[in-house]
């Protein structure tokens, strides 16, 4: 809820409910911020890294930036959308996914389980890959035509005994899993990563994806008309948002929760 503005503000209000995303900022002028792909400006800047705020009560974000939430979605679920959200919405976006190819999630959490639901509404038949049943479980709930536990089953032979995939969404973070994504998918497939594994480093078998026709796609965080999309399909109660509320001050023990696994999906905190 907006506070207070800025002599110079015009577009926001006083009361507005506004989400204040990643994309703290863009230039609005470089080639990037003109053609349409602001989160690729080199003058951008992130809120939580560049830009103070979102661990608090209150917080100052660019007028410019930030995004109305429309009536029909909550504050609760806006603030997984502003983030998880519209990350995996533009990764399903950017992979060109058509109607009835198949689209195999790999790692059913926080942002797996929207990317699951917009593949669904592109179209798509979709697999989700994890290894804990109570996120398969999840998936199945939201619609998955498939599910497999690579914790139980080699998900590169799973997939291909179903055809194969023609879009791969990355979304764990182990090495492995990058490589297993890659080799589920069909000819003429998109592997699209969207994880950060923490020594930056993935194996990619040349041959296969030269032959194959693979493209491999980079895809981050989405735009502020990307945002303003995914409000709209939860509005109109297209997608669904798995998420725990917590107190702020309970910040430690839920952060320890989410890196030991214990968090299904999203946290949300409640000053």
């Amino acid at each position: 809820m907006v506070e207070r503005i800025g002599s110079r503000v015009t577009g926001v209000a006083v009361g507005d409910r506004v989400a204040v995303p990643w994309l703290g900022y863009a230039c609005g002028g470089c080639g990037y911020c003109v053609d349409g792909r602001e989160a690729l400006c080199e003058s951008q800047v992130n809120t939580g890294y560049g830009i103070d705020g979102a661990h608090a009560e209150y917080a100052v974000a660019y007028a410019s930036h930030v995004v109305c939430v429309p009536e029909g979605v909550s504050s609760r679920d806006a603030a997984p959308l502003t983030c998880a959200g519209v990350t995996t919405y533009k990764a399903i976006k950017v992979s060109g996914l058509r109607p009835t190819e198949r689209a195999a999630i790999f790692g059913i959490g926080g942002l797996g389980h929207l990317a699951l639901q917009y593949a669904r509404i592109f179209g798509a038949v979709t697999v989700a890959v994890d290894v804990t049943e109570a996120k398969l479980a999840l998936a199945t709930e939201l619609g998955a035509d498939h599910t497999v536990n690579a914790a139980e089953t080699d998900p590169v032979t799973a997939i291909r005994e179903l055809g194969g995939a023609d879009v791969a969404v990355v979304l764990a973070a182990t090495p492995v899993v990058l490589e297993q994504a890659h080799a589920a998918l069909r000819r003429g497939g998109r592997l699209v990563l969207v994880s950060l594994p923490k020594d930056n480093i993935m194996r990619l078998p040349v041959f296969e994806t030269v032959l194959g026709g693979i493209s491999v796609i980079g895809s981050i965080v989405g735009t502020r008309v990307d945002l303003a999309e995914v409000f709209h399909l939860h509005a109109a109660g297209r997608t669904k948002v798995d998420v725990e509320v917590r107190k702020l001050d309970e910040i430690n023990d839920a952060i320890s929760d989410v890196l030991a696994g214990r968090v299904t999906a999203r946290v949300v905190f409640e000053p």
